[in-house]
């Protein structure tokens, strides 16, 4: 029984991560209008669709820095994606974050999320699960970081 709940707890938390009427399954508490309020970004809607609305509005890197939102893919397990907000960096392949409703109902800060990508890109991550101390099983794909600067933009000599 105690193993069906974990696994169950694993899937629901992942599936309201939308950014529309800001109440998901479990109430107020979601990860895009948290991240929204963080940091200031001007960005709206289901947290995986922020990296497409981002272009041409604020910086992508695939190199994390505090204060940058990591934006998950859509998947099966997280049909509207997931947005994290970067609270520190730890190394090349490992940081920490606050986000909203991963756990569900809850705003956690300081989460372990590593980055378990080949190419030391972020495009895959885990993420710890915070209900049994440790880090979570599952392979999240990324897009990577939105940074609240301009984007690079080509110079008009080129």
């Amino acid at each position: 029984m105690l193993v069906r709940w974990l696994m169950l707890c694993g899937l629901l938390p992942l599936a309201a991560c939308g950014g529309g009427s800001g109440r998901g399954w479990n109430g107020p508490v979601q990860c895009a209008p948290y991240a929204r309020s963080v940091t200031g970004l001007r960005l709206s809607g289901a947290a995986a669709g922020w990296w497409r609305q981002s272009e041409g509005a604020y910086a992508h890197t695939r190199v994390p820095a505090p204060g940058e939102v990591l934006v998950f893919r859509s998947t099966r397990r997280l049909p509207d994606g997931h947005v994290s907000v970067v609270r520190q960096v730890r190394g090349s392949r490992a940081i920490l974050v606050d986000q909203a409703n991963w756990v569900p109902g809850r705003i956690d800060r300081g989460i372990p999320v590593v980055d378990v990508s080949q190419a030391n890109d972020w495009s895959a991550v885990r993420v710890w699960w915070q209900p049994v101390h440790s880090m979570g099983k599952s392979v999240y794909p990324t897009y990577g970081f939105i940074s609240r600067d301009l984007p690079d933009r080509p110079s008009p000599d080129a």
